[in-house]
């Protein structure tokens, strides 16, 4: 439709524009006719490509070297952390958040399910009381071994999408 002729059968016609006058050449372009056209490689001297070259060669043998290549000791792979402690360590760093700032906040914003949101309310409660009592020492401790048992006693049928009411 760059004619200018109408959008539908019957409709009234588009008036033409002009175009507007633009560079006839766009930034960085190369200065001969036909560099444009020319792939980037042709247009670098021989000795930029060759350094190009061997610096690519140079990284890839460096990171393969480094890699545990032939005659090197190999590294255990990261093991996976049971899903209890995870748990444990959520719910007590958002219980100590709690503790020190006095505000809960929405279980989904902290990253916690329904059931972690449960353990954290209790353990936070009782720190509040273990706190007032013996001191925020205490009441850190508290947050530890009862985020702890909280989370072990959840995930100890395998977790909330193991178990019979699955």
């Amino acid at each position: 439709m760059a004619t200018g002729g109408p959008l539908w059968p019957g409709a009234p016609r588009r008036p033409r524009t002009a175009r507007r006058p633009g560079p006839t050449r766009w930034p960085g372009a190369a200065r001969s006719p036909g560099a444009a056209q020319r792939p980037a490689a042709a247009r670098w001297p021989a000795a930029a490509r060759r350094l190009g070259t061997a610096l690519g060669a140079g990284v890839l043998v460096t990171a393969c070297a480094g890699s545990g290549g032939a005659g090197a000791p190999s590294t255990a792979s990261p093991s996976v952390t049971p899903p209890e402690v995870l748990c444990a360590r959520i719910v007590a760093h958002w219980s100590r958040e709690v503790l020190d700032g006095g505000t809960y906040g929405d279980y989904q914003s902290m990253g916690l399910s329904n059931g972690q949101y449960d353990i954290l309310r209790s353990v936070v409660d009782d720190a509040r009381a273990a706190k007032k009592r013996e001191g925020a020492g205490a009441a850190y401790e508290l947050i530890d071994r009862q985020s702890g048992e909280g989370c072990a006693a959840r995930y100890r049928s395998g977790g909330p999408d193991k178990g019979p009411w699955r």
